[in-house]
């Protein structure tokens, strides 16, 4: 019964930021491990950062390596993606994700998703 809601999308042009924000509701949200997926038009649904329970281990998926930063505030219950130098190739629907008992690595590891907020780069 976790809900996690995704904000912070919108169109921004290339080589500028943004940050998503989810927002994790339900009973110890904290001990979560949680990261961040992605889709565009004919592909799968993509990873692109996690975050462990205690924000002491994150990964990054290789094309945004450098550019993306994952970070949670537990005392919030909140899980951030902050996207710099953004690209056109970003362009996609972004989704947080969560599990209660492994990082979130592929789609298969987990439990629950957010509804997804769209990133649109312009070039």
């Amino acid at each position: 019964q976790v809900q996690l809601v995704e904000s912070g999308g919108g169109l921004v042009q290339a080589g500028g930021s943004l940050r998503l924000s989810c927002a994790a509701s339900g009973r110890t949200s904290s001990r979560y491990h949680m990261g961040w997926f992605r889709r565009v038009p004919g592909k799968e649904r993509d990873f692109v950062s996690a975050i462990s329970r205690s924000g002491g281990t994150t990964y990054v998926a290789d094309s945004v390596k450098g550019r993306f930063t994952i970070s949670r505030d537990n005392a919030k219950n909140t899980v951030y993606l902050q996207m710099n130098s953004l690209l056109p190739e970003d362009t996609a629907v972004y989704y947080c994700a969560g599990s209660t008992t492994a990082l979130v690595r592929g789609v298969h590891d987990v439990e629950y998703w957010g509804q997804g907020t769209q990133v649109t780069v312009s070039s």
